[in-house]
């Protein structure tokens, strides 16, 4: 990394605590700062994003990110995220042992790790709080970028279905964020993965999971989040010991549109198969952007299927594009459904989740519906599962991942989701 990079954000992570709300005295004194605080972090974001490495070299650019107080999502909430030192994170995680790494990708590995209950100090492997560490390669532009827009977005936004970011390290060339540790691993392993200690997911929890997705993407769209994900999957949302659904991986998002704009206009971003056709023609991303990838996933959580998948017959492949003829039919689109969970739900049941799933993946965006909508559906959904009863199975898995076992971590390796190619512009 560049020294210009490296001394720009240190003057803006230089405190050992990063407070999200300040001890101002008036409500207007907070909107100044919270303004002036994001503007100067998004600038940073938005002009990483646009550089190209043939164009201009990132040494030559200056980031003036001198203000520490960013907003949360709440003026009396008052979040604070640890700075970790580089030793500590190598205590924590037995020196990066190979026995704690949970996973890698193109632009770093994921580790597990032990603190103590506060936070404060690592632990001995096996004691106190489990951790998720996701460690950046200190080479790439891309790397940075993710590693910058996490902080500006998880470290804000707090709620139930939201992986909450504890910290972070930035010492010297090391990049380095930790995460509350989810014991379930990745929803995509558990419906499609090699893990073959994992029992298949209910038709209730996989309900259950999608209105937790559900959820979370609904707050991010909301008057108090007005965040756009760009990169809704199965790989990103995670799952606690108790199959809660947590949305994870914010490295691609971006403030939705503002007044009378209906979309923002950038860089196309995400994974192949779950990006909107609009979105990926044009650039032009809106909320309803990320209702098409939660489509995808309710797909997957209908069909027990990857979104993409070459061992398969050609027409099959694309697993939007094989179901698509399935949704006209109301006795055809029961053929969809995954084998696995077949008795554990009604016909109507099956339905109403398949309707909204063709919904959602509407190729008119203008059609799909909001997600505050979505959720209200897929309560309604449960309530009718509940009040009839009768085919519908409350069984869960015999075994659920916890996190010292070898299906955890098996579990989690899907949800390294550093991206392998260098490129601002991209559909991987």
């Amino acid at each position: 990394m560049s020294g210009g990079l490296r001394s720009s954000v240190k003057s803006y992570l230089n405190a050992k605590r990063l407070p999200f709300s300040g001890e101002i005295d008036t409500v207007n004194e907070t909107n100044e700062t919270i303004n002036r605080n994001f503007s100067a972090l998004q600038a940073a974001v938005d002009s990483v994003d646009k550089k190209k490495p043939q164009e201009k070299s990132i040494a030559s650019t200056s980031y003036q990110l001198s203000m520490y107080d960013v907003p949360s999502t709440s003026r009396r909430e008052r979040i604070l995220l640890k700075r970790f030192l580089f030793n500590e994170l190598k205590v924590a995680t037995w020196n990066f042992h190979p026995h704690n790494k949970l996973g890698e990708g193109g632009f770093g590995s994921v580790f597990r790790g032990w603190v103590d209950d506060n936070i404060s100090t690592a632990a001995s492997p096996g004691t106190g709080m489990l951790i998720a560490v996701k460690r950046i390669n200190q080479e790439g532009l891309q790397g940075h970028k993710e590693w910058l827009t996490e902080i500006y977005y998880l470290g804000r936004l707090r709620h139930p279905n939201l992986v909450t970011l504890l910290g972070y390290c930035f010492e010297d060339d090391c990049r380095l964020l930790v995460y509350e540790f989810m014991a379930g691993g990745s929803l995509d392993t558990h419906l499609y993965g090699r893990a073959s200690s994992l029992q298949p997911l209910s038709w209730i929890l996989r309900m259950k999971i999608a209105l937790g997705a559900a959820n979370s993407l609904a707050f991010i769209h909301s008057g108090e989040g007005k965040v756009i994900h760009r990169d809704v999957k199965s790989s990103n949302i995670l799952l606690d010991s108790n199959y809660n659904a947590k949305l994870s991986d914010f490295g691609f998002a971006k403030d939705g549109p503002a007044g009378d704009k209906s979309h923002v206009s950038t860089w196309v971003m995400g994974t192949r198969g779950y990006a909107a056709p609009e979105y990926v023609a044009t650039g032009h991303l809106t909320r309803k952007t990320d209702v098409y990838g939660f489509g995808v996933v309710m797909l997957e959580l209908l069909t027990g299927k990857p979104v993409l998948d070459t061992s398969r017959p050609t027409r099959e492949r694309n697993l939007v594009e094989w179901a698509r003829p399935y949704f006209a039919s109301k006795r055809r689109v029961l053929k969809i459904f995954d084998a696995r969970i077949k008795g554990q739900y009604s016909v109507a049941a099956a339905r109403k989740a398949a309707n909204l799933t063709n919904q959602c993946l509407s190729t008119e965006p203008e059609l799909r519906p909001n997600m505050n909508e979505v959720v209200k559906a897929l309560e309604q959904l449960q309530e009718s599962g509940n009040n009839e009863g009768s085919g519908i199975s409350h069984k869960e898995p015999r075994q659920s991942p916890y996190s010292n076992s070898n299906s955890a971590k098996s579990s989690w390796r899907s949800w390294i989701s550093f991206r392998s190619s260098s490129s601002h512009s991209y559909i991987r």
